[in-house]
């Protein structure tokens, strides 16, 4: 993946509570949070990875370690550039096994999971695919916004 570009104003506004949405028009850009508070949103999300190194240059957030699996390491990624302030996320993550990539999927005004289902899968049904494969960041299947950045897993596995 290397680096893995993001809506800046999009996201989660750490520190602020749950509020997850884009940035009200003509509103400033938000600032990007200080490294040990992106860690402390891997944390709390549960993500387990070892040697976690996060470091932030500008709008830029680098992040290193190691993680069990593809789908943790996405997570990661897409935990990190889903927060509020964030551009882009360069990563030098590895993995202990290699597993084919997901897609990232950038939510669009009026996108809902069945729909993204739909157009990538081919069934609306397989939204629950998507649900599993974001959490712990989703919480309910009806809580995406637009400029969110979702893992879609390969159709062969249709895990998380």
């Amino acid at each position: 993946m290397g680096l893995m570009n993001f809506i800046k104003e999009a996201g989660r506004k750490l520190g602020i509570g749950t509020a997850e949405a884009t940035q009200p028009e003509g509103s400033p850009a938000p600032e990007t949070p200080p490294a040990a508070a992106l860690e402390e949103e891997v944390k709390n999300l549960g993500l387990d990875v070892t040697n976690l190194t996060v470091a932030v240059e500008g709008d830029k957030v680098k992040v290193s370690g190691t993680t069990a699996d593809q789908a943790t390491k996405e997570k990661l990624l897409v935990a990190l550039g889903n927060v509020a302030g964030v551009a882009t996320v360069e990563e030098s993550v590895t993995t202990a096994t290699a597993e084919p990539e997901a897609t990232i999927y950038s939510v669009k005004k009026g996108d809902t999971l069945s729909a993204i289902a739909k157009a990538h899968y081919g069934k609306a049904s397989k939204y629950m695919a998507i649900f599993e494969a974001n959490r712990p960041m989703l919480k309910h299947p009806d809580k995406i916004y637009p400029g969110q950045a979702l893992r879609l897993p390969p159709e062969t596995t249709g895990s998380a």
